[in-house]
């Protein structure tokens, strides 16, 4: 953390964020010192309105970092067990939209640091439970975002690639168990992508409606594959009633693959051939961001 009294040239640009975190409300990214003070203030009240607290941070921006996070389970006996990464860059207005397992192209080095200051960050507190510990990666540099202390949406792509239940490990080491044993790598590779009732064509502009038909080809719904496969955790049906009072995601789309291409090219089909009447969605923006060969 940088003191903004304390910020000169060499620290810009820089990142004011709120400390609660939030998806990017309450932050702020300052490229000049003299800007440094209003934008600190700026951010500062928008996270005690949208959080109740007005502490925020001021850290080093990362131009072009990636962002990766690491999964970790603790139990009560002093065990952390790190289950590999997660990559989760794809993003729109800083809220994850494409999350992978294993994150790819990183070096070996990279991602030792990365799940070893996973392990460190969950021991230095004694954490029990599943938790994220989240990094911003640029080229060889890694830099520790914020640790999310619950499962979150993207668990199930850690699921695939380990085999594991995450659901069952985190209620087994509440209970006082072990963590489980796992795999020490993943194996092939997962992708989810966030279906949203949005129109992103229209600044992502949230849909709410009858969802007339929803149908997704998936082989199994909230559970684990043992092979080549997809999942969909959803809380939608063809019927239901999209409000206005939650979260737009109609459902969470997971493939299992054998190496990456196969795995984003399955989801693709997946998608395409999904039939979803009465909303808009980001069904189409999703296909076309995993068939982008960038």
């Amino acid at each position: 953390q940088i003191e903004p009294a304390a910020a000169t040239e060499d620290d810009l640009p820089l990142l004011v964020k709120a400390s609660a975190g939030g998806g990017g409300r309450g932050m702020r990214i300052v490229r000049s010192l003299a800007d440094l003070p209003g934008e600190v203030e700026l951010a500062s009240n928008e996270a005690a309105s949208a959080f109740g607290d007005p502490t925020v941070f001021c850290e080093p921006f990362l131009e072009n970092g990636r962002h990766v996070e690491v999964q970790v389970v603790g139990d009560t006996h002093g065990n952390v067990l790190v289950l590999g990464e997660r990559d989760c860059s794809l993003q729109r207005r800083h809220q994850k939209v494409v999350e992978e397992a294993p994150a790819p192209n990183l070096t070996d080095a990279v991602r030792t640091e990365l799940h070893d200051g996973a392990r460190l960050a969950a021991q230095a507190i004694g954490y029990v439970g599943a938790g994220t510990v989240e990094f911003m990666v640029s080229g060889d540099r890694v830099s520790f975002l914020e640790m999310n202390t619950r499962l979150q949406v993207e668990h199930p792509v850690t699921e695939a690639v380990f085999g594991l239940d995450l659901v069952e490990a985190q209620i087994r080491v509440a209970e006082g168990g072990t963590v489980p044993q796992a795999p020490t790598n993943p194996r092939g590779h997962a992708v989810e992508v966030r279906l949203y009732a949005e129109d992103p064509a229209a600044d992502y502009q949230p849909q709410s409606g009858t969802l007339d038909l929803f149908e997704i080809p998936a082989d199994l719904e909230f559970d684990q594959f043992a092979t080549y496969g997809t999942r969909l955790d959803s809380g939608f049906v063809s019927g239901s009633e999209v409000g206005t009072h939650y979260d737009a995601m109609l459902a969470k789309v997971i493939v299992w693959g054998p190496d990456r291409t196969s795995a984003f090219r399955r989801l693709a089909g997946v998608l395409e051939r999904s039939r979803i009447h009465g909303l808009v969605t980001n069904r189409d923006l999703l296909v076309a961001i995993l068939r982008e060969p960038e």
